[in-house]
């Protein structure tokens, strides 16, 4: 919205600065920080008072949770949902219509997180929407944003490492990139399982995706880079940056012992925009590896499904994986520490297919 000032900057100089990405980046990521941090302490109370015993922890998981979790509001995704979208309505070009894709996936999905969470609250239980009926809404909204991206990207699903290959997977690349959104949300939200855990990987996805969408928008940039230019989707990093300053507000409350959860308000709704960013810089490939902690979550939860329905036996002591180091003894905080790390490098090599090819 602000960047409509740069049309004056021919009355007033000092306006032609709102014309600048790198610019309104900054500013986006400051905004959101800056909503987050006011809001949050009001928010939290205000969630405190209407949830009353806070977010049912589930009997089965980690003794621990009982005593140190129970009474802690959920829905704390929508503090980051209003820091994001705002701060994205008064920085980004609002003409962009990859901007708008990302805002519906990310909205559309919090909404299915929120309808998720206040049915868990109302009724005390774990047990929320039906997992069918959510993967429905989620398909749905995922394959109409794939949809809409196609008609301006293609429908190549473009191989990390390689000099210009891709598969041109005609329709069934709908198929696929829904699959990346959908597996995206549902990825982070299980990742969403202890203080700060979740929050800083999807932080640091979202800086690494906020530089692959500078360098894929920027013509040249990418020629030089032998990558598939992907025309408007610089704009993308004043998304990613105002998803950055919203994840660091949130953090601020989150950190352990958290004030608040995220919820699956937040984790699926920040999961669906990882996704989202990823599809239309077609670097979907990518996003495995930038999220490679995310996947390890969602397949430690598959592998321990799958084991147990065909031999009865479990892989891990629990699952998602994180769990599985808490019943070995590991301290929380140092769960949450070592898998930022591991995020963090998973992010450098990420970034490296930018160049190594």
């Amino acid at each position: 919205m602000l960047s409509y000032l740069a049309q004056l900057s021919g009355d007033l100089s000092i306006l032609n600065v709102f014309r600048y990405l790198t610019f309104r980046a900054i500013a986006a990521a400051l905004t959101a920080l800056m909503i987050g941090l006011v809001i949050g302490p009001g928010l939290i109370n205000w969630l405190r008072v209407k949830q009353g015993k806070g977010q049912p922890i589930r009997t089965d998981g980690p003794k621990s949770h009982l005593l140190t979790k129970v009474g802690t509001p959920t829905m704390g995704g929508i503090l980051i949902l209003i820091s994001l979208v705002v701060s994205t309505l008064l920085w980004a070009d609002l003409s962009n219509g990859y901007v708008w894709v990302c805002l519906g996936v990310t909205l559309g999905f919090g909404l299915v997180g929120f309808s998720d969470d206040y049915r868990k609250v109302t009724k005390s239980s774990h047990k929320g929407l039906s997992g069918r009926t959510r993967l429905l809404i989620e398909f749905a909204i995922a394959g109409a944003a794939v949809w809409w991206v196609s008609q301006k990207t293609g429908t190549t699903l473009w191989l990390p490492f390689l000099k210009n290959v891709g598969l041109n997977l005609g329709w069934f690349y709908l198929v696929v990139a829904s699959f990346v959104i959908v597996g995206a949300g549902n990825a982070v939200n299980l990742t969403d399982g202890l203080d700060g855990l979740a929050i800083m990987p999807v932080i640091i996805a979202a800086v690494t995706f906020g530089i692959i969408a500078y360098v894929i928008g920027n013509a040249k940039f990418a020629t030089y880079l032998q990558l598939h230019a992907v025309s408007g989707a610089g704009e993308l990093l004043v998304f990613c940056a105002a998803l950055v300053g919203a994840g660091l507000a949130f953090l601020w409350f989150n950190a352990p012992p958290a004030m608040v959860f995220m919820g699956d308000t937040g984790s699926l709704a920040l999961g669906g925009a990882l996704g989202a960013i990823a599809v239309i810089t077609n670097h979907e490939i990518v996003l495995a590896i930038v999220g490679g902690l995310f996947v390890l979550e969602a397949v430690s939860v598959i592998v321990q499904v799958a084991s147990f329905k065909l031999t009865g036996k479990r892989v891990f002591r629990m699952a998602p994986i994180h769990h599985h180091y808490e019943e070995k003894g590991w301290a929380e905080s140092t769960i949450v520490i070592r898998f930022w790390i591991i995020a963090l490098v998973l992010a450098l090599i990420g970034l490296s297919t930018l160049k190594l090819r």
